[in-house]
């Protein structure tokens, strides 16, 4: 694997870390940190020496998502690329819900847009108790849609609907009820204490059952999703309408 420029990666007791690190942006994403977080995925899906995965993110903020020089570039893409860099972007979700080895996300600060998704792939999400969580794209004209098939794996229509259609921000609370998040944390809290239950559990078994799970949950329509989704986006980001507001956003940043 290359030179990891976008993410740190450290390997600690029995588990490995990988941290988002472009804190400057609020670690958004751009092709280039998709691509890190893909192949890193694939590489501890397959490292003997990690039992489980912890995901942070440096600074203020656990992802913002997409990055903005990268959507001053989507405005002129033509739809062919826009469906290629969204098939990228469902394959790095794709590569970390399949990962064989369990994964922990810690979440603080924002997580919008995108995020969600790496939210929605990991099996265990705890967050610090004021992080605010969006489904963003509509606001700009666009949709969840890359996004939305590994959001309704884990909640429910009724709780995913309103607030992706809306676009409004909700709390950790919410995202307790949603099922999204699993655990609140004070800032005070360990890493040792939030892993707790993933130390104490035998690595073969919980590999086995997340195997078992992931078996149990799949879908016959998953690839029909993966074509339906990356086209729908594809289709908006080159619609007038969120040209218009895509560029009325980067003329306000």
């Amino acid at each position: 694997m290359k030179t990891l420029v976008n993410l740190k990666l450290e390997h600690v007791k029995n588990y490995s870390v990988v941290t988002l690190n472009r804190p400057q942006v609020k670690n958004a994403f751009d092709p280039d940190m998709i691509s890190e977080i893909t192949a890193t995925f694939k590489l501890l899906s397959t490292r003997k020496e990690t039992d489980f995965i912890l995901m942070v993110g440096e600074g203020t903020a656990f992802c913002a998502g997409a990055d903005l020089s990268w959507m001053k570039k989507m405005i002129d893409y033509t739809k062919a690329e826009n469906k290629k860099d969204s098939e990228k972007m469902w394959t790095m979700f794709d590569t970390m819900k399949n990962c064989s080895k369990p994964v922990i996300a810690k979440v603080h600060g924002a997580v919008f847009g995108g995020a969600l998704g790496l939210v929605a792939c990991s099996d265990f999400v705890v967050a610090e108790e004021n992080t605010q969580f969006c489904f963003s794209e509509v606001k700009l004209g666009l949709a969840p849609a890359v996004i939305s098939s590994f959001i309704l794996r884990k909640v429910s229509f009724a709780h995913a609907q309103p607030v992706m259609i809306s676009g409004d921000v909700f709390s950790t609370a919410q995202a307790l009820t949603m099922g999204l998040v699993h655990r609140k944390y004070a800032t005070t809290i360990t890493d040792d204490e939030i892993l707790k239950p993933f130390l104490q559990a035998s690595p073969v078994a919980m590999i086995a059952t997340k195997k078992m799970m992931l078996t149990l949950n799949s879908d016959s329509k998953w690839q029909q999703k993966k074509k339906m989704t990356t086209t729908l986006i594809s289709s908006l980001r080159v619609s007038a309408d969120a040209q218009n507001r895509l560029k009325k956003f980067l003329d306000k940043k």
